[in-house]
């Protein structure tokens, strides 16, 4: 590894002794670039922060300090590896025009496909943990790290907008896809309706599987980690994104369309888990709320994937000239066998 320019300052303002040969890429992230300190008698995590993706770095820190302020951490039954304060009290250091991060090392196991419905269960009543351990804090003192992350108004909107805006021609099977997710507009309603209805939780808004550690036996959940995207936000965000990542049975890049199913023990699982949580404390129509989610979640998958496809691929890397395409058509697919079961 080429030499690490920012050691030096990363020692002063933490008061740390960080040695070269002490430092390893970390991780398959693919947002910041990640780093193990392994100073023998400690490990933590170091990362250098990606703005370009996350363009309020001032804003996640905001969530955070919240966190550290008002969340008894030592209630949860996991760990929350939130940013450690450098001598300046400060959740970000910046080092030669970059934002760099420490947080502690949590051991354990991050998989990126749940292989048991008891998997299943033990994320889902993480999650729902984790909304439950800031009920108490006023959801508007969240700022929003993403602006628009789970509108779907706004995705419907957008996805119409780069249909306007497309040089693609609009035939064949790129109009059945385009055609369907148009069609939508009745989930595009429903949102609306819920937003109205439902109260705003802090939500972690990213629930996919590898945002948590489990124990290397998978008895339990280690930590929920990566918090760039706490913000307020519906219960049912959170369940949902867990359906469409860990119910579905192939990936999102899957073109084994014939095998994309909903796996409906998973699915049973992650319910289950999240109404154990949540009862007696989410209301009512909360509880009611959970079911839409994963359709929702995967709808505004689908339409982001489809409207990035029609800009000519701008936004998410691709492998080749028709993933996004594909990426949409997966979400089809899905959404499809989730409204049928």
């Amino acid at each position: 590894m080429q030499k690490l320019f920012w050691i030096d300052e990363i020692n002063r303002l933490y008061l740390l002794q960080i040695k070269q040969d002490q430092v390893s890429l970390f991780g398959d992230g693919h947002i910041h670039k990640t780093y193990l300190v392994d100073m023998g008698y400690e490990k933590l995590i170091l990362q250098q922060f990606n703005q370009q993706v996350f363009k309020y770095p001032e804003r996640i820190s905001n969530n955070h300090k919240i966190l550290l302020d008002q969340i008894n951490q030592e209630a949860l039954p996991f760990i929350l590896p939130l940013p450690i304060p450098n001598q300046q009290g400060e959740l970000f250091s910046l080092v030669d025009g970059q934002y760099f991060r420490l947080s502690p090392f949590v051991a354990g196991k991050c998989v990126n496909e749940v292989t048991s419905p008891h998997q299943a269960y033990l994320a889902a009543k993480a999650f729902a943990e984790f909304i439950l351990s800031g009920i108490h804090i006023q959801s508007t003192s969240f700022q929003e790290s993403i602006p628009g992350f789970h509108d779907l108004e706004l995705r419907y909107q957008q996805l119409k907008q780069a249909l306007h805006d497309t040089k693609r021609e609009v035939v064949g099977e790129l109009k059945i896809l385009v055609d369907f997710y148009l069609q939508q507009k009745k989930l595009v309603e429903e949102y609306v309706s819920w937003k109205h209805r439902l109260p705003l939780r802090m939500t972690h808004s990213d629930t996919k599987i590898n945002n948590l550690i489990y124990a290397n036996d998978f008895s339990k959940v280690n930590a929920v980690i990566d918090l760039d995207t706490i913000m307020a936000g519906y219960v049912y965000y959170d369940f949902g994104d867990l359906v469409r990542t860990v119910v579905c049975t192939e990936g999102e890049s899957s073109q084994n369309w014939g095998n994309i199913k909903a796996d409906k023990a998973k699915y049973d699982a992650l319910l289950q888990g999240f109404l154990e949580v949540g009862e007696g404390i989410f209301t009512e129509e909360e509880m009611q709320s959970l079911p839409f989610g994963g359709q929702m979640m995967t709808c505004i998958m689908g339409f982001r994937f489809l409207a990035d496809y029609l800009d000519g691929n701008v936004y998410y890397s691709i492998h080749y000239e028709e993933q996004n395409f594909h990426r949409a058509k997966n979400q089809m697919v899905l959404l499809k066998a989730l409204q049928d079961m």
